[in-house]
């Protein structure tokens, strides 16, 4: 994506940004600058103040979907509070400033200090950005679906596939394999004549230590789990 003018850096960001996160558009739309934690690698979905789903407050930390889309992020939120100089309360994506030229006709001028009242402007900057890549077009919640199928190719115990869920907003793992988590028929198969080839078999995963593992997560949450001893 172009990244010459501040908006097109925005827009940029923006995408970057929703990968980085797995964060609703919604969500996004009325995040301010103080919610992200550049030290941290963290964003802070203030429910008093962002539009989180069900009016939720979490804490999501960047996923590991490459360095150079952290940088992005990182570069577009020190622009705005280094050169722009905007405080924590300005807007994370602000809306486009729009006047009108020497003709009377609207044209797009910059950035405006303000939120944008809806998250349709995203999914336009989705759209036009997919358009011009020659790419069909994906929404910006289809994002999320993508964070899960690779959170199921890494997680390589119960544990990390539930911070990861958590990471996304859900309270319960099944939310994430349900409503995410849908293997394609072609990749299942894949997956099925693989598990059969021997140097697979023998990096399965030990089912008793994954009881074990499940138990533990049981325990912490209160439920009542007795831990199976490691054959």
């Amino acid at each position: 994506m172009p990244a010459s003018s501040e908006i097109e850096r925005r827009n940029r960001a923006l995408i970057a940004f929703t990968l980085l996160t797995g964060a609703r558009d919604s969500a996004i739309a009325s995040m301010k600058l103080k919610h992200v934690d550049l030290a941290g690698r963290s964003v802070f979905q203030d429910a008093r103040e962002v539009k989180t789903k069900f009016s939720k407050t979490f804490t999501t930390y960047f996923f590991p979907v490459g360095e150079e889309i952290a940088a992005i992020v990182v570069d577009w939120v020190s622009f705005l509070r280094q050169q722009k100089l905007w405080s924590g309360e300005d807007p994370l994506f602000p809306a486009t400033a729009i006047a009108s030229d020497e003709n009377q006709l609207f044209e797009a001028v910059g950035l405006d200090r303000r939120h944008w009242s809806t998250a349709t402007p995203i999914r336009t900057i989705f759209r036009e950005a997919f358009q011009r890549s020659g790419l069909p077009y994906f929404n910006p919640h289809s994002f999320r679906r993508t964070l899960v199928l690779l959170a199921e190719q890494n997680c390589r115990t119960p544990e990390e596939f539930k911070a990861w869920s958590q990471n996304l907003g859900h309270e319960q793992v099944l939310t994430t394999f349900t409503s995410y988590g849908a293997v394609r028929v072609d990749r299942q198969g894949e997956i099925i004549r693989r598990l059969g080839e021997p140097e697979e078999q023998s990096k399965a995963i030990d089912p008793a230590r994954v009881l074990q593992q499940v138990a533990r997560m049981l325990e912490r949450n209160g439920m009542d789990a007795s831990v199976p001893p490691l054959l």
